[in-house]
């Protein structure tokens, strides 16, 4: 009883940093004049959902100078013939797909990565997954905090859009009112990460780090850069405003592996804050204390009050989540749902990706592997 009333009271002051931080996230809508060229690098890889709307989103930028390079590891790739359609709707915007001609670890994204660097033409790189989507000002925004010397690297937070089905809705709320959520608390307490939905940064701090090949070995590339960027003294700085992550109509292994790779990398980044991510379920949390000690309904009443609002203020308000509105009763099924992923990610290290199954080590490096539990 005494473990679950500590539980309990960690989880609200959690929930209570959360709304803090989220009132720093507050749009600034300041129009910047800095505006060089940049080049979007894209790996892709097959039948991606959305491939074409997402991309197309990149190609309707309001920026005056970008190219949009993509890179596939496979010369019969689908997503080849799609790329090649986005070319020729926009016919003066360099758009071009590349085929990773050289192999530097186990991450295929990494390597096509590479490729990209090397086929690049401006100063500034900005590194999003083939299934992000973005608003017509994405570019100004992720690009205008690089105009200060002392930030090496720009992220953003971003929300899920789930395509249909209940697993991939349960973890567009998970994206939205639980991740996001423990990435602002994160920032609030002085860790600086890096989330893949938006990589921005200059090729000359990206070279002095040996380019994306050093990376090549790890699952969770951008935790990597953004440590290597952090460790040099350079800022790690929150873009304004959220990106979307498609989430395809998905069955529950799929949705369950793909979950469990996500828990069991970042266990691997860092195990003990994600031991710890255990106060961040108020709903399993309080039903538990409830369920031991009957008197313990006040607290955990407060608790899962303090969880909904902290889920409606960031996911619903500060990413501007329409799940996060519409499906704000189904947070207590996502939350058990996001448990459940928890623990099973705190045993094992296999993870399936791309297909393949590799084993996580304690580093976070990949190797092939012929289990993924």
């Amino acid at each position: 009883m005494l473990l679950l009333w500590l539980l309990l009271s960690a989880s609200g002051l959690y929930y209570l940093a959360a709304l803090y931080a989220s009132l720093g996230c507050r749009p600034r809508r300041q129009a910047s004049p800095f505006s060089p060229p940049v080049s979007v690098l894209k790996p892709a890889r097959g039948r991606e959902p959305d491939l074409l709307s997402c991309a197309r989103s990149q190609a309707a930028q309001r920026y005056p100078d970008f190219e949009i390079l993509f890179a596939v590891s496979d010369p019969a790739d689908p997503a080849i013939a799609e790329v090649r359609a986005l070319a020729g709707e926009f016919p003066r915007r360099r758009i071009e797909v590349f085929l990773t001609d050289r192999r530097f670890g186990p991450n295929d994204k990494v390597n096509g990565l590479e490729r990209l660097r090397r086929e690049s033409r401006s100063a500034l790189l900005v590194i999003n997954d083939s299934d992000i989507r973005v608003d017509p000002d994405y570019l100004r925004r992720v690009v205008a905090p690089l105009a200060d010397p002392s930030i090496g690297l720009v992220t953003s937070l971003y929300r899920g859009a789930p395509q249909g089905g209940l697993p991939a809705l349960l973890e567009a709320l998970w994206i939205s009112t639980d991740f996001q959520v423990g990435a602002l608390v994160a920032r609030l307490l002085g860790i600086r990460f890096a989330l893949g939905a938006t990589l921005a940064l200059r090729r000359e701090d990206l070279d002095r780090a040996g380019g994306f090949a050093p990376l090549a070995g790890y699952l969770a590339d951008d935790y990597q850069l953004g440590r290597w960027i952090s460790d040099r003294g350079l800022r790690i700085e929150l873009a304004e405003g959220a990106v979307e992550t498609v989430l395809p109509r998905q069955g529950w292994g799929e949705s369950w592996r793909r979950r469990i790779r996500w828990g069991r990398t970042l266990r691997a980044c860092r195990p003990w804050g994600y031991a710890g991510t255990l106060v961040t379920f108020a709903a399993p949390l309080g039903a538990a204390a409830v369920a031991v000690d009957p008197s313990l309904w006040p607290l955990a009443t407060a608790c899962l009050a303090l969880r909904l609002a902290a889920a409606f203020a960031i996911g619903a308000r500060l990413l501007g989540d329409p799940a996060a509105r519409r499906y704000f009763f189904l947070i207590p099924l996502a939350d058990l749902a996001s448990f459940l992923v928890w623990a099973g990610s705190l045993f094992g290290r296999g993870v399936v990706w791309g297909g393949q199954r590799f084993r996580l080590t304690g580093d976070g490096r990949l190797h092939p592997s012929g289990a993924s539990g």
